[in-house]
């Protein structure tokens, strides 16, 4: 009888292997959604450089309210794309804080006077040194932050009306009846 080789096995049990990590990924809860180690922790320290208006500050993210945390640049089409839904989210009464980030001011000041400004507060992060401490990997990302300032809720990339009613509603729910 003939020998196989180890290395014509290599193969198949790659398959295997690959077939395995792909249907245990199809699997989780969700597997659009980047991970986040700060749901449940409070949010990191505000530290931005004044855009318009008010700025966000530790404070505003513990004043008892809940609130989304909004990462967004002009330069971003996700961006240009959520911001509708952000406006409508903004009417109803949810507290948006928006953080521009790694923008030319006058391109973001552009960009809310053609789109309108949904943000109760803003401010800018040109350096992206907040966006690392949050974990942000990319614009846009909105967090639903409790009245106390804890992270309930990241969700990575544009707020569309199926994640509104998928994922911020429901987180917006769960911050409001305390986590």
């Amino acid at each position: 009888m003939a020998k196989i080789s180890p290395l014509l096995m290599l193969p198949p049990l790659l398959f295997v292997g690959l077939a395995g990590m792909f249907i245990w990924g199809m699997n989780r809860e969700n597997p659009t959604q980047l991970p986040t180690a700060l749901a449940g922790q409070p949010a990191p320290p505000v530290v931005l450089e004044p855009l318009m208006g008010p700025l966000p500050t530790d404070a505003t993210l513990r004043d008892g309210e809940v609130k989304l945390v909004n990462y967004w640049a002009s330069w971003c089409a996700p961006c240009r794309v959520e911001h509708p839904n952000l406006q409508a989210l903004a009417e109803e009464g949810v507290a948006i804080y928006g953080i521009n980030y790694k923008d030319e001011p006058a391109k973001a000041l552009a960009f809310l006077e053609e789109l309108g400004n949904p943000y109760a507060a803003i401010g800018a992060d040109a350096t992206g040194r907040m966006a690392l401490d949050w974990g942000v990997y990319g614009v846009p990302e909105t967090y639903v932050i409790d009245g106390e300032g804890t992270i309930i809720l990241r969700f990575a990339g544009p707020v569309t009306q199926r994640v509104i009613e998928s994922q911020i509603r429901p987180a917006l729910e769960k911050a409001r009846a305390g986590g």
